[in-house]
């Protein structure tokens, strides 16, 4: 069991500098509860599964519960109660002092690439590789829970033109 403010920020990757060094594990995950305050996730990670509880606290802190639950138990959660599964590929990547999170989705969500720092404040100071492109952390559509339900592919948008878009805003 775990309980703590999770700081997350969260980027588009605009190149694969991390691909070769990064640890790669598959993950299936699933949405039974989301609105704009709490999301209820289920995730098979590996060899591990998870039952997490997610409470927005406004702009990039969440409260985070989760817990380890019984393969078994999270893939019946995932085939009756989810609806379409995210299916992602997580490569985590050290870079100066810091642990990346790149998460290379899959599927119906293919082309979608995105890398994320968890953080212990808000305004910490932290180095971005050079693959790490625009920030998307604000934009609700890079919400898995979003991702869940409207997948990349129905966006109408090519990921080239998403990292554009951002560009031209920062």
């Amino acid at each position: 069991m775990s309980n703590m403010m999770e700081i997350e920020r969260k980027f588009l990757v605009t190149g694969n500098g991390w691909k070769n060094e990064a640890r790669a594990k598959k993950i299936s995950q699933g949405y039974i509860s989301k609105d704009n305050q709490c999301v209820v996730r289920v995730r098979s990670k590996g060899n591990k599964s998870f039952l997490t509880i997610k409470a927005d606290r406004g702009d990039i802190q969440r409260l985070e519960f989760e817990y380890e639950i019984p393969h078994e138990d999270c893939a019946m959660m995932l085939d009756q109660l989810c609806g379409d599964a995210i299916s992602k590929t997580r490569y985590t990547f050290d870079y100066a002092g810091n642990t990346w999170e790149i998460d290379e989705f899959h599927g119906v969500n293919d082309g979608l690439i995105m890398a994320e720092i968890e953080l212990d404040t808000p305004d910490q100071v932290f180095e971005k590789p050079d693959w790490v492109g625009p920030e998307v952390s604000a934009d609700e559509r890079f919400f898995n829970s979003y991702i869940a339900e409207h997948p990349f592919s129905t966006w109408g948008v090519s990921f080239g033109d998403l990292v554009s878009e951002f560009q031209a805003k920062e």
